[in-house]
């Protein structure tokens, strides 16, 4: 990836800016994001500590998704009709995967698989698809974002065709760290009968708007039209 040339959107709602215009590019990331935080010493993920808590760990890194409708594409010949007797390529994203180093910055990669299906297999053909990866901050708030491509080379008489593709962030670890007094109260030992015994941390606003600020996703999915986005949410 390209970590020079930068073109990023002003913060947002995801829902306002999914599927990713064609005209937004992103090469290089520095958000904020969650350390990872054990909430007991030596014990593991998911099992209760001495104190009767259930210990659990969260990632500094983004967790790759795929958004709902953006997972498959559908071309239609003609490009007006929406008729399933015009169906030319229908493609979709699978094995998506997720890898993340641990340097200055936190970088994550996601690689994906693109399956495609044609209609007509007479001949050869090239189908170029475009896909956007999307960084969100807190499940709604669109950080950054980039559209790539992908293509596909049918051979005569195939008619189904595959490629690989990836996406990736950085993470800056200099803002990764939650607030010193937001990690003492999540990890504050409680015991019974004190008059915050019963009170879940992970409750209480200023945790949670914390939590929130510090959480990240990195999606991936076709860079459909918006009439490509209502077939695939209306079908």
């Amino acid at each position: 990836m390209d970590k020079e040339a930068r073109c990023f959107r002003p913060m947002g709602h995801a829902k306002d800016y999914l599927p990713v215009p064609r005209n937004v590019c992103l090469s290089r990331i520095a958000l904020t994001a969650v350390l990872a935080l054990a909430l007991a010493g030596c014990s593991r993920r998911g099992e209760i500590d001495a104190t009767g808590g259930i210990v659990a760990v969260r990632s500094a890194c983004p967790v790759a998704a795929v958004p709902a409708y953006t997972g498959d594409i559908t071309l239609f010949n003609p490009a007006n009709s929406t008729d399933a007797s015009a169906i030319d390529v229908v493609a979709n994203i699978t094995d998506l995967r997720s890898t993340c180093a641990d340097g200055a910055q936190f970088y994550t990669e996601a690689t994906f698989t693109v399956n495609a299906r044609r209609s007509d297999a007479s001949a050869a053909r090239q189908v170029t698809l475009p896909y956007y990866s999307a960084v969100v901050r807190g499940g709604n708030a669109v950080v950054a974002k980039r559209v790539g491509q992908v293509t596909l080379n049918f051979a005569p008489g195939d008619y189904r065709a595959s490629v690989q593709a990836k996406a990736a962030s950085y993470v800056e670890k200099s803002s990764a760290t939650l607030p010193a007094d937001i990690q003492a109260k999540i990890v504050q030992k409680r015991k019974a009968g004190d008059a915050d015994a019963a009170i879940d941390p992970f409750a209480q606003p200023d945790v949670k708007a914390a939590l929130l600020r510090t959480s990240f996703e990195l999606l991936v999915g076709f860079n459909l039209t918006q009439d490509q986005l209502r077939y695939n949410a209306t079908r």
